[in-house]
Parts: C-alpha cells; sequence; structure tokens
C-alpha cells in the first residue's frame, strides 16, 4: 500500500476529505518522528513501538569490489509489531 492508498483509506474509513486525510497522516507522522527524537521511544498499545537504537561505527565490504567501506555510527529506528497487529496477520 502506497502513502495515496493510505490517504485514501484514511479517506474513506473516517469520512474525510483526501485533503484532510493527507494532513491527519502528515500530522502522526510528525508526531511519531518527534517523540522519537524527544523520548526515543514511540507506543501505539496493540499496534507497535517505534524505538531508536544506536549503532557503531564499523568497518563494512562493498560486496562488487571486496573493498573496505567505514559506515559511521547512526541512529536507527526499531519496530515492533504489538499483539493487536500480530493477531491480525494470523
Amino acid at each position: 500500500m502506497s502513502k495515496t492508498d493510505l490517504v485514501t483509506y484514511i479517506a474513506e474509513e473516517a469520512g474525510l476529505t483526501k485533503a484532510d486525510a493527507s494532513r491527519a497522516l502528515e500530522a502522526a507522522i510528525s508526531g511519531i518522528t518527534k517523540g522519537l527524537k524527544e523520548e526515543g521511544k514511540v507506543t501505539l498499545t496493540g499496534f507497535c513501538t517505534f524505538a531508536t537504537k544506536e549503532k557503531e561505527a564499523k568497518v563494512g565490504r562493498n560486496p562488487r569490489t571486496g573493498a573496505a567501506v567505514n559506515i559511521p555510527a547512526r541512529t536507527a529506528v526499531v519496530i515492533k509489531a504489538g499483539s493487536k497487529l500480530k493477531d491480525a496477520l494470523n
């Protein structure tokens, strides 16, 4: 499902215009991003938990050439599915 498909779905399910649904989705994404930046974790009970994880710098390999490549330290996002989401998929 693409972002456009999701906006259309939200608009139909919530009885909103596509413009309102798009703004609502953007606000939700912005809120999740802000929560991760400020607190490092966002929990949508039953659906999923977004969390940040610090990854250390390391040396990797270019699979095509075999040359060593320095990979800098970074912050990654980890998503763990909640019970309701798992149940809906199984």
